[in-house]
């Protein structure tokens, strides 16, 4: 009993190889066999080659030309002094002569060469003696006469009472305005000189 429950561990190890072994070569066998299954039909490929042909136009024909032949150049003539025609001549131009127009005469302003002396232009602009309130409150009117030295420059030198009005007030009044008066002055001769020249001076109420 003792020999066969137990084995020697000599005599396990070769069995362990040869169940190894056979192992291995039923795999082999089995490997082999599928290897030689025959292949499943491939489907055909065709394959198809594709050419690119080299397509030329075809070149148009050019007629040749035909050659043109240079024309024959005329000989030059010979040149001949022939006489030039003479001009024909203008007939003279008469020349018209034409009669100067008359001077037309303009009338010259005539030149006052003697002038009495001038107080009323407008371009003097000579004020009007004022007209005092109590002449007028009073009543007083009347025509005062100054007699005014009239210098040739236009300007009053001296000025002195010719006629009174009788009123000293308007009198007063007439002397002081026309002190400050310019004139146009008296001419002789064209020209300017010095005159003694009567003024009249009129207050009246009804102005």
């Amino acid at each position: 009993m003792a020999a066969l429950g137990y084995a020697a561990p000599g005599s396990v190890w070769p069995e362990r190889v040869i169940v190894v072994c056979i192992v291995v070569l039923l795999h082999l066998a089995l490997f082999a066999g599928w290897l030689m299954q025959p292949l499943p039909p491939q489907a055909a490929v065709n394959e198809m080659s594709i050419s690119f042909a080299n397509l030329q136009r075809p070149q148009a024909e050019v007629e040749p030309q035909p050659v043109i032949k240079p024309e024959p150049k005329p000989a030059p003539r010979a040149r001949t002094n022939q006489p030039e025609a003479p001009a024909a001549a203008k007939p003279p131009v008469r020349e018209e002569s034409v009669p100067p127009a008359p001077a037309i005469e303009t009338p010259t302003s005539p030149v006052q060469l003697d002038a009495e002396p001038d107080y009323r232009a407008d371009y003097l602009n000579n004020p009007r003696p004022p007209y005092p309130l109590m002449a007028r409150r009073m009543g007083y009117q009347g025509t005062v006469i100054l007699n005014v030295e009239v210098l040739a420059e236009g300007e009053a030198g001296e000025v002195r009472l010719e006629q009174s009005c009788g009123y000293r007030i308007l009198d007063e009044a007439a002397l002081q305005t026309v002190k400050t008066w310019h004139f146009s002055p008296s001419r002789r001769l064209g020209q300017p000189v010095t005159r003694w020249f009567l003024v009249p001076i009129k207050f009246s109420l009804k102005d």
